[in-house]
């Protein structure tokens, strides 16, 4: 199993999610995916850890009685499924959340190397890093403008290629998950002093409760 980077995409959506009830076809609707490929993110989401088991909802799928705290304390408890059950787990509607530690772990220290960054030229589109609104007068004027490249995007800058094609049309539907992108953009693409400050925001809006080191 290797991850993908719509896996990644999936699992920030999640995050920005939190506590909302979906469905596969919202899912894969708000990122521009088609359903069977938001299905095959969360698989391997919950397979490496990014994500969780929504405990309640697979303990109905299950046929486990959510009035009973034996079931759903087991199935909470459980740190690895078959592949068997996560097929299952994958079937149903809300059936994970985002692993908030794992996940956090994985955005500052991994996701940058899995995911490289790829500068492009100039050109037209969506901004992203130290350029979107999540970092607005937080930096002085001076940087260069960094976009996601995009037909209806209406400011000039140096082009980096989204995480995955639908970033740009996700980001614009979805204002915290925009802040999360640009933040793991100017992560992996940023200067010194950027980096730093992405990976304190990234992380705290990932998982709130706990600080994930920065490097």
């Amino acid at each position: 199993m290797q991850l993908k980077p719509q896996d990644f995409l999936v699992a920030l959506k999640l995050v920005a999610w939190s506590g909302q009830r979906w469905t596969y076809a919202a899912l894969a609707h708000a990122l521009g995916l088609s359903t069977s490929e938001a299905h095959a993110c969360v698989k391997r989401g919950l397979q490496a850890g990014l994500l969780a088991v929504n405990a309640l909802e697979a303990a109905s799928h299950w046929g486990a009685a959510a009035h009973e705290p034996g079931a759903i304390y087991r199935l909470a408890r459980r740190t690895r499924l078959s592949a068997s059950e996560l097929t299952q787990v994958a079937g149903t509607d809300n059936p994970a959340r985002a692993n908030p530690r794992n996940l956090a772990e994985f955005a500052v220290h991994g996701a940058k190397y899995a995911f490289p960054a790829e500068k492009l030229g100039l050109t037209l589109g969506v901004p992203t890093s130290h350029s979107a609104p999540a970092f607005d007068g937080v930096f002085a004027p001076g940087s260069d403008a960094m976009v996601w490249p995009h037909a209806e995007g209406a400011v000039r800058g140096i082009g980096l290629r989204p995480l995955h094609p639908s970033v740009p049309y996700a980001a614009m539907q979805d204002a915290q998950l925009y802040e999360m992108l640009a933040l793991f953009d100017a992560l992996r693409a940023g200067r010194a002093r950027e980096r730093g400050m992405a990976a304190q925001r990234l992380a705290a809006l990932i998982n709130p409760t706990q600080e994930v080191a920065h490097g």
